[in-house]
């Protein structure tokens, strides 16, 4: 008899060998566990974990929140008031023009901005954002002992010694956190300068020698709302940490209606604090900015009276007043004077009186005691834009040249130019006070001005010249565009020179004192060494200085630099005196004709030049005899004409 038995199908086989192989792995590893358990037991540390799946979803969710957020650009723009925009309009401000339809709307920035605005109405994505995620935001401060552990917190637990943890837990809704191997711990309002206590505590209970460590992490959110005149109204999640001010800079602040020193913090129907935000911004005081607490109403009242203050302050601002507040009050609003203003008196521009006198002058500080008005505008002056009378100056003079001591000296007011030489220590041997060089700033601006207004009138009479010429022939019309082209090189020359406010002293040539004008501040005196040359340049043979002999003429001189040219001008021949005044030829000519220049008997003084101009217009003898030949032949012409008229 034949024994036979039924063997496994190779496909049942491999299925039988491959879910014995793994309970085998499986028996392995759970022995594995075990072991590593009861060694822990025996004399290692218990390592206690937690599941992080929950605080990394959280986390997740709250990084997709904080992205979404950023990505909200906020686009609001500060809106001013109506007497905001009146008042930047006083100061010569006006707004963008109306744009396109295919542009953007601009926004021209105002001169002057209600006293906080800057600080409140920021564009920023900050206020967008979950502040936890942003650098120097509410949950970036450190934690004050006082603060209490609410739902939502996230604490981070460290343990060591016997037992070994590194936990990150979250007060749950019932206001505990679960230690593994410990259980629940209570941790809601308690005080967080007692949480390492209390945590050691619960833990103390199950085990021996360890060390606890616990802070805070991710801070739990609270809900608060922002109401009144506000760009935002509305509710608004805020940091545990945050405090009235910080919920206002998340809501942008009071609007242009709004006011920033009637702010309430309402809490169940209370009002637990009154802030005045002029107290922060200009005394630093933070005592009723308090922290808040979930479902805090924040309530921004309407705008009081307002004023503007504007000139030589510190700061030109539009304050906020309270009632009773003075010009003194304000004043302080905007950080006093400055170093150049004038403290002796402001004006005031009463909107209420606008239909009579409008603008009176306030003396100061008698009047610092009068109450403002809403829309009263303040002006300080400058005590630096108006010049002082003379009499009253004190006098800033330079003085060089021949003098014992050359530089700057102030002098009192009345002061004049004999004051100044003493105070140079007096003329050197060599001054020659003839020469002397005495410029003045108010006379070179007046200069200018005449200057400029002679060259405009200048300019004017060539072009006129010029555009009622008419050219008959090539040669003329090229002649016309050659006097043209020279009268505009003329003008631009002319334009270069500038005017260096030189005062002519009337003084004889063997003076020895200057006359004793009254200086004024700016004023310049040089006084040179005595010169023995004499100058001569222009249309002569060997233009050059010449050494000066006692009794020599002008023409003497010119006859040193060998005379005249051919076409020189000898009619209009001048001499420049060392002390700035003109003597010419033509001055003593009489009549039409005369061949007498004055010249021969004028002595030459050192320091003398002599000039001697070019001839212009000139013309050769065939021109001119072209010239008469043509008048002559139209005369002819015309005497014809009228002879066949007569016939």
């Amino acid at each position: 008899m034949k024994l036979t038995t039924n063997a496994p199908k190779p496909q049942v086989r491999a299925l039988l060998i491959a879910v014995l192989g793994g309970l085998a792995m499986a028996s392995a590893h759970t022995a594995v566990l075990n072991d590593r358990n009861d060694a822990s037991d025996a004399g290692g540390p218990v390592r206690l974990t937690t599941s992080r799946a929950q605080g990394d979803n959280s986390n997740a969710g709250n990084r997709s929140r904080q992205y979404s957020a950023l990505k909200e650009r906020s686009t609001r723009r500060y809106k001013p008031g109506e007497f905001e925009l009146y008042v930047n309009r006083l100061l010569g401000w006006e707004p963008a023009p109306a744009p396109m339809q295919s542009q953007e709307p601009e926004d021209k920035e105002l001169l002057i901005h209600r006293l906080g605005a800057e600080l409140m109405n920021e564009t920023s994505d900050e206020f967008n954002a979950d502040e936890s995620s942003l650098p120097g935001s509410e949950s970036s401060r450190q934690i004050p002992p006082e603060y209490q552990i609410g739902v939502g917190d996230e604490l981070q637990v460290s343990i060591w010694g016997s037992v070994d943890a590194d936990l990150r837990l979250t007060v749950d809704r019932g206001g505990r956190i679960v230690i593994p191997r410990v259980g629940p711990i209570l941790v809601a309002g308690i005080r967080y300068a007692d949480l390492n206590s209390v945590i050691s505590s619960r833990v103390g209970q199950v085990f021996r020698n360890f060390q606890v460590s616990a802070s805070l992490g991710r801070l739990r959110g609270i809900r608060v709302y922002v109401t009144g005149f506000t760009p935002r109204p509305g509710a608004y999640t805020v940091s545990s940490l945050s405090t009235l001010v910080s919920a206002l800079m998340k809501a942008g602040g009071p609007s242009a209606a709004g006011s920033f020193r009637q702010i309430e913090l309402r809490r169940a129907n209370k009002t637990v604090s009154q802030f005045d935000m002029y107290d922060l911004l200009l005394k630093g005081n933070k005592s009723a900015d308090i922290p808040l607490q979930a479902e805090d109403v924040v309530h921004i009242g309407p705008v009081g009276a307002q004023v503007a203050i504007l000139g030589s302050v510190n700061k030109s601002v539009i304050a906020e007043l309270k009632p009773n507040e003075t010009i003194t009050d304000v004043l302080a609003m905007a950080g006093g004077f400055n170093p150049v203003a004038d403290r002796s008196r402001v004006t005031l521009e009463r909107l209420n009186e606008r239909n009579d006198r409008r603008v009176v002058e306030l003396g100061m500080p008698a009047e610092s005691s009068l109450r403002l008005s809403n829309g009263d505008v303040l002006r300080v002056f400058s005590s630096v834009n108006t010049t002082l009378p003379q009499h009253k100056q004190f006098k800033r003079v330079r003085i060089e040249g021949e003098v014992a001591r050359p530089g700057e000296y102030v002098l009192p007011p009345s002061s004049g130019v004999s004051d100044v030489i003493r105070a140079a220590g007096g003329l050197t041997p060599q001054a020659y006070v003839f020469g002397t060089e005495f410029t003045r700033e108010s006379v070179r601006v007046s200069q200018q001005e005449n200057y400029e207004r002679a060259l405009r009138d200048l300019e004017t009479e060539f072009t006129r010249s010029g555009s009622t010429q008419k050219a008959l022939t090539a040669d003329e019309a090229t002649a016309q565009a050659t006097r043209a082209s020279g009268s505009i090189r003329l003008i631009e020359r002319l334009r270069a020179v500038k005017p260096t406010g030189r005062i002519v002293l009337q003084l004889d040539a063997a003076a020895t004192s200057l006359p004793d004008l009254a200086i004024e501040e700016g004023d310049r005196l040089l006084i040179p060494a005595r010169p023995n040359t004499v100058g001569v340049f222009g249309s002569v043979f060997n233009g050059g200085s010449y050494l000066l002999k006692d009794g020599s003429s002008v023409d003497d001189i010119v006859r040193l630099a060998g005379g005249p040219t051919r076409g020189a001008d000898t009619g209009s021949i001048f001499v420049l005196r060392a002390n700035g005044s003109v003597v010419s030829a033509r001055q003593s000519r009489g009549g039409w004709i005369s061949f007498d220049t004055a010249l021969s008997t004028l002595p030459a003084l050192p320091g003398d030049t002599v000039f001697v101009p070019e001839e212009l217009n000139k013309t050769t003898f065939v021109q001119e005899a072209k010239e008469w030949t043509q008048i002559l032949y139209q005369f002819g012409l015309g005497a014809a004409a009228l002879k066949t008229i007569k016939n």
